[in-house]
């Protein structure tokens, strides 16, 4: 089966990586040479002169260009390649399907072969040359069919994702752009608020950002992203994204509110909610009945972590989620592991033999 991949930035090449690695022919095409001559001095991925050539013949194309770019190039693959499932990798649905409804028909062109979707795999960075396979291995994939998609057109995207290593979720767009604009773009808004409030309103506190910790750095890190491309996200799901961050603001206020109160019952019960939901969010399901998060310091030299990973290998206990707080002052830093509940206490006396300090935290 080949696989056309048109737009090669990360998302795009990244994709093209999993399917070679996965055993398919990858064809890919972008409309800056440059970045395509990126993507295709990657082994298995052949560079295309123009769109045509590259999905030609395919199976599966995947349209992995910026937003606004997507519903015009959807109608033109449908039209170059007749046999092709055509795809694509926005962040945004609605909006797509709308776009590609008006192009395709105003070319006298069905939808039947359009399957839109989302592979939710993503980085602060940006570009081909941070593309990995790996950004793709184990990440929901949206499937969200529009209402004349084919199910057998359904059934290919789905089988290509599964071989990709990912796992295909079926949602309607609508559903999908209101999720999404919870748990993804809502959490680009607080960290671009947050980086942005400590950085002008403590314009004249020049040591402000020496005195920021692990929490800080966690909460900024997706403030790094690609300013262009979150502004076209942003607006593109402007409706859900306005609701995100109403209910963001008075989940906000309702903490203030208790703070101003002085009911440290109320503090508490805001925060032992949020822990409970936040010791749920685990990277495979079938540990999601029972965590255990254990703090353990660690120098910060070459071998530190090794120390954790190793000695718990040996023990044979799986790591389900790992961070790194880094401290302030230097020297050191902390790892947050998270294992399985049941395996906490094994894990705990195997890093103590490892002259390693673990606190339980939940």
């Amino acid at each position: 089966m080949t696989v056309a991949v048109v737009g090669t930035g990360l998302v795009g090449t990244s994709v093209a990586l999993a399917a070679v690695r996965g055993g398919f022919e990858v064809r890919a095409w972008d409309a800056d040479p440059a970045t395509l001559a990126i993507a295709a001095a990657h082994d298995g991925v052949t560079g295309c002169d123009d769109l045509a050539q590259a999905v030609a013949g395919s199976s599966l194309v995947i349209v992995a260009t910026p937003i606004a770019a997507i519903p015009a190039v959807v109608a033109e693959t449908l039209a170059a390649a007749p046999d092709a499932v055509v795809t694509d990798a926005g962040s945004i649905k609605g909006h797509v399907v709308a776009g590609a409804w008006s192009s395709a028909t105003s070319r006298g062109l069905s939808l039947e072969r359009f399957v839109p979707s989302h592979p939710m795999g993503g980085s602060e960075r940006s570009g081909p040359a941070h593309a990995s396979a790996a950004l793709i291995d184990g990440i929901v994939w949206a499937v969200t069919p529009t209402a004349v998609s084919t199910d057998a057109a359904i059934t290919r995207l789905e089988a290509f994702i599964t071989a990709v290593g990912a796992r295909p979720v079926r949602l309607t767009p609508e559903r999908h752009d209101r999720l999404v604009a919870m748990v993804s773009h809502l959490p680009q808004v607080a960290s671009t608020a947050l980086m942005s409030l400590a950085a002008t309103e403590e314009a004249d506190e020049p040591d402000i950002l020496l005195l920021a910790a692990g929490g800080f750095r966690d909460l900024t890190r997706l403030a790094a992203s690609s300013p262009g491309l979150w502004s076209e996200i942003l607006l593109a799901n402007r409706d859900e994204v306005i609701r995100a961050i109403d209910l963001y603001v008075g989940r906000l206020r309702r903490l203030r509110d208790e703070v101003g109160a002085r009911s440290g019952e109320g503090v508490e019960r805001i925060f032992r909610e949020a822990k409970g939901a936040r010791l749920g969010l685990t990277a495979k399901p079938q540990v999601r009945a029972g965590v255990a998060v254990l703090q353990v310091p660690i120098p910060d030299r070459p071998g530190g972590l090794a120390a954790v990973t190793i000695g718990l290998a040996e023990a044979g206990v799986n790591i389900e989620d790992l961070q790194i707080v880094h401290s302030p002052e230097g020297g050191r830093g902390l790892v947050h592991l998270t294992v399985a509940a049941d395996a906490a206490d094994g894990a705990a006396s195997v890093l103590a033999s490892h002259d390693l300090d673990p606190v339980r935290l939940a």
